[in-house]
């Protein structure tokens, strides 16, 4: 290693000291996490190892560990001199190969060198993740601009560290060689110097003649006068000697040295003599110049000021920024050169730091002339306040436009989730409107109204909101009222006709006076808006309504970001609008082809019949469930129940092939359930159908002398069907259940078919239904067969049509996920 590399080594030991887990370094951190919406920000200073020394999103324990400089991506960034931007470090083949890389903890990254004065690159802040990134211009601009800031706090770091061993070492100094004492005879003029104050001069003892002026002579001449000026007024007012001047040695070298002294009287309080003492204050000088280099070299504007508030150092920086010379500032008092201090944040922590002794990191904005924001760093010190300070007000502003993005994200996703939900009807556009209204204020206005364009042709005000409550009803009222006495040319119409987005300056101007007198104008003087902006609610070349939003006096006019973030919020109903339209046409459409594939039930004087077809809530498809019931010629009455797989119209049309063929085949004298579904199962694959469905037929006998006695025979078969249900007079429910279950129609023409008989008496009701009912994403079929049985148990006395509805409300209050159909009979008892 060479010097320069020892010394670089030797100030990151120095740094991570105080730079490990530092607060005000945290804060940075911090910053770059929620500015860069990244998973984490480290700080990292570049030793013989990298030491991770502040981060934000590290786990607990991470801060302080180490890795070799071969795998620091840090490293990679530091000797590159420049910004490392990383997309994808497993494909850049400048970091693929590192640890970090390789073990998947940084899989996007990007670096900034950390500098300090004298071109001293120290290490690097960075943000990364483990997922591939694309990172903006703003984003390397936004971490530039922090990695300023901390590197500002290291400087700052450092020249604590600097002074603090200054400081020691000039105790170390004084302890080490002595101080030199002085007598000064006032009345003879004598000057007594003890040796070590001769040997601090450069004389030989037997050449120094023992003179005020032999001290004068070897003072350096722009000091010569001060000084000897400085000691006549102590003598003149008995006072105390402090004084610092500039000794030149006849080897031409110079050296600082502090004298102080205190004058002795006599009795009549003339003065006689001073004694004191002087010592050598090179060594202290020499450090504090260093450290002013390091000062005027510094980013960060810094100042001192003493215990009277008065400004006693201004570095480079600190001139440009407050925009005065240090010649200006120097011993003037802070609250009367910035009168704009006091009572502010300013003055609040400066004060705080020197009252109690700690040190006071914050953000304030100072008005004109200097009108910005300031990151402020105060400590105290022996001699008053020390005050380190940045111009954040470029950071501020892309912290708030970064804020205002993440709100207006958040907007758009609770506008779309709002007119997600309760669409499926005129009302509930409405409802969907209203929640919306609330949502828009105050982020995008002070109040807003929603309108629609109905289907022939007439716009109505649907919705509206005002941030204030107590005017929430006047707003109410003047959207009841506003467009019947609006102008051709006003905002929300023009915007209408054109498509347009208008952003109205004086909206009084534009639309107040032109409103005829009365309740109207009175609405809407009351609501004092100054500005506005009108948006068509466009989606697929249709205009289906408007979106007026409106700001008081005390909110700025509508600005390009707030009319994308409105424009984007009015793309968003407008769509869930149109979507919504479209989906309830489909779905008028789809139920309406679905019910002409299905006919009204037969009646008769033995059963009563009721039948129900609901399609799934979330799907406009028409669906393959169907029912049937008719009467053989002997008089017996076939009920059928049965689903096509799938949900499209190739289902719809399979299902209406099957119901017909079914009819077809069933339609014939002692034919019975078993035979109808083998002679259908055999026919779907003669003609290459392809289909597979599932059926339960079951046949209700008509025997005279059964019904005689009150009794009625079903004889019933299934193919893969939920089972059928019959709820017996007293109140005993059977399921219609073989002892196994058989195929599916279309999947083996060949399968026996079985049919059963059971007996029933009158009175008894007979419930067949599709998987529907049953089964769904959140109910398990066994679940939901259990359910269906206990609800008919508890429902049965119902009349049939009340029982039907009373069931699918009961089974599925949420809504169908699937289509149901129910075919319901009741056997009338001898008496009905």
């Amino acid at each position: 290693m060479t010097a320069a590399d020892d010394a670089r080594v030797e100030l990151v030991r120095q740094l991570t000291g105080g730079a490990l887990g530092a607060r005000n370094l945290q804060r940075l951190t911090d910053l770059a996490v929620r500015l860069l919406d990244c998973d984490v920000a480290q700080i990292s200073l570049l030793g013989e190892v990298q030491t991770a020394v502040v981060a934000t999103g590290l786990p607990p324990g991470a801060v302080g560990t180490q890795l070799p400089l071969g795998d620091s991506l840090c490293a990679v960034a530091v000797s590159g001199a420049a910004p490392l931007v990383v997309e994808d470090a497993t494909t850049d083949p400048r970091v693929q190969d590192l640890a970090p890389v390789r073990s998947g903890e940084i899989g996007g990254y990007l670096g900034i060198p950390l500098v300090l004065p004298e071109n001293r690159a120290v290490g690097a802040l960075c943000a990364y993740g483990p997922k591939a990134r694309s990172w903006t211009e703003r984003d390397v601009a936004v971490l530039r601009q922090l990695a300023s800031s901390v590197a500002t706090e290291l400087q700052l770091t450092a020249v604590a560290a600097e002074l603090e061993g200054n400081r020691l070492r000039f105790e170390l100094a004084i302890d080490a060689a002595g101080i030199g004492s002085f007598d000064w005879d006032l009345r003879s003029g004598r000057l007594i110097w003890d040796d070590r104050l001769v040997e601090l001069f450069g004389f030989e003892r037997g050449a120094f003649d023992e003179s005020f002026d032999a001290f004068l002579g070897r003072l350096h001449p722009e000091d010569r006068q001060r000084t000897a000026e400085a000691a006549q007024a102590v003598v003149e007012q008995n006072g105390v000697l402090d004084v610092e001047y500039r000794v030149q040695l006849p080897s031409g070298e110079t050296r600082w040295v502090q004298g102080r002294g205190r004058v002795v009287v006599d009795d009549e309080g003339r003065p006689l003599r001073m004694i004191g003492a002087a010592y050598d204050t090179t060594p202290q000088r020499d450090g504090d110049a260093r450290v002013a280099r390091v000062l005027e070299a510094m980013k960060a504007a810094f100042f001192t000021l003493d215990r009277e508030w008065r400004f006693t150092y201004v570095n480079a920086e600190a001139e440009r920024v407050l925009g005065a010379s240090r010649e200006e500032l120097h011993s003037g008092v802070l609250w009367e050169l910035f009168p704009a201090a006091v009572g502010s944040d300013f003055e609040r922590h400066y004060r705080a730091a020197v009252e109690l002794g700690s040190e006071r990191m914050f953000e304030a904005y100072y008005p004109a002339p200097l009108d910005a924001w300031f990151e402020v760093r105060a400590w105290p010190t022996p001699d008053g306040l020390s005050v380190s300070f940045l111009d954040v007000t470029e950071r501020r502003a892309a912290e708030e436009q970064a804020r205002r993005s993440t709100d207006r994200l958040s907007l758009v996703a609770q506008t779309t989730s709002a007119m997600s939900a309760s669409l499926g009807s005129v009302a509930g556009e409405e409802r969907a409107l209203q929640r919306v209204a609330e949502l828009l204020v105050p982020g995008l206005g002070d109040w807003v109204i929603l309108s629609l364009v109905d289907e022939d042709g007439r716009m109505r005000d649907v919705a509206s909101w005002h941030r204030d409550a107590a005017l929430r009803r006047t707003v109410a009222r003047y959207a009841a009222l506003r467009l019947a006495a609006l102008q051709p040319g006003a905002p929300v119409l023009r915007a209408l006709a054109s498509g347009q987005v208008f952003v109205v300056g004086d909206v009084a101007a534009a639309v107040g006076r032109t409103l005829p007198p009365g309740e109207v104008s009175d609405a809407f003087a009351a609501l004092a808006p100054r500005s506005a902006m009108t948006l068509p609610l466009a989606a697929r070349g249709r205009t289906l309504g408007a979106l007026s939003i409106y700001r008081s006096a005390d909110v700025p006019v509508p600005d390009e970001d707030d009319v994308a973030t409105a424009h984007d919020v009015a793309g968003r109903i407008a769509l869930a609008l149109d979507n919504a339209r479209l989906y309830r046409q489909q779905r008028r459409l789809a139920e309406g082809l679905q019910r002409s594939l299905l006919t009204a039930p037969p009646q008769s004087d033995v059963a009563e019949i009721v039948v129900r077809y609901h399609p799934a809530m979330a799907a406009a498809e028409v669906g393959g469930d169907w029912y049937d019931a008719f009467v053989q010629p002997s008089g017996a009455t076939m009920l059928v129940i049965g689903d096509v797989v799938g949900h499209d119209t190739e289902a719809a049309a399979a299902m209406g092939q099957l119901r017909g063929m079914l009819r077809g085949v069933a339609y014939r004298d002692g034919i019975g359930p078993a035979r109808v579904l083998g002679d259908l199962d055999a026919a779907v694959q003669g003609l290459g159908m392809g289909t597979l469905a599932t059926a339960a037929i079951v046949r209700i006998e008509l025997d005279d002398d059964e019904l005689a006695t009150g009794l009625t025979r079903l004889c019933w078969s299934n193919a893969g069907h939920p089972p059928p249900l019959v709820v017996h007079p007293d109140g005993r429910i059977e399921e219609l259940a073989g002892q196994r279950a058989e195929l599916m129609l279309g999947v083996d023409a060949a399968a026996r078919r079985t049919e059963t008989e059971t007996t029933v008496e009158h009175g008894s009701t007979v419930l067949l239904y599709t998987d529907g009912l049953v089964e769904g994403r959140d109910l398990l079929l066994d679940e939901g067969t259990e359910r269906l049985i206990a609800a008919l148990g508890e429902l049965v006395e119902l009349p049939l049509p009340e029982l039907c509805d009373a069931l699918l409300d009961r089974l599925r209050p949420e809504g169908l996920q699937d289509d149901v159909a129910l075919v319901a009979v009741r056997l009338r008892s001898q008496d009905g």
